[in-house]
Formats: structure tokens, C-alpha cells, sequence
């Protein structure tokens, strides 16, 4: 079932997206249908509500970690392919 609704729109928003919309040769209303789509694809999956729930469930614990310094050299050694115990000058 298809659901119409409606927006209220200057003359001069309705000129630029006419013009957009004849740019792409599409309609107004299938231009406007496919930014609709598009914008709501953007959207980030799953409530809002959920992702903090799980970013504080991560926050409560405490893992061991590394030097950030070194972290990051041995990130970027496997960028470049270089293996972190064949360079001697490797971070700290």
C-alpha cells in the first residue's frame, strides 16, 4: 500500500530541486522519493539506545593493553608490510 504525503516548499527550494530533479531527468516526486531513500539508508542501524548500551557494557571492564606508541607502529608495519621484528628502530 502506498502512502502520499505532503511538504511545503518556497518557490525558491521548489525551483532548485525542479532543476536538480530535471538534471537527473527524473520527476520532483521520484527525486524526492530516491533522496528519501538514500538519507534513510544513511541512517545508523539500530536504536541509539542499544549502541550506548553496549559501549557502557564495554566501558565496565579493564583489559590489558599495550604501549599506544608501539600499538600504532605494529598497526602500521602490517599496512606497509614490513613484519615488526625485522625492523630494529620499531617504536618503544
Amino acid at each position: 500500500m502506498s502512502k502520499r504525503r505532503q511538504g511545503i516548499l518556497d518557490d525558491e527550494e521548489w525551483g532548485e530541486i525542479g532543476i536538480v530533479a530535471e538534471s537527473q531527468r527524473l520527476t520532483v516526486s521520484e527525486w524526492v522519493r530516491r533522496t528519501l531513500r538514500e538519507a534513510r539508508r544513511r541512517l545508523p542501524e539500530g536504536e541509539r539506545g542499544h549502541k550506548l548500551d553496549a559501549l557502557r557494557a564495554a566501558t565496565r571492564h579493564s583489559f590489558p593493553t599495550g604501549n599506544v606508541d608501539r600499538m600504532l607502529w605494529e598497526i602500521e608495519s602490517g599496512y606497509l608490510g614490513v613484519p615488526p621484528e625485522l625492523d630494529e628502530d620499531a617504536g618503544t
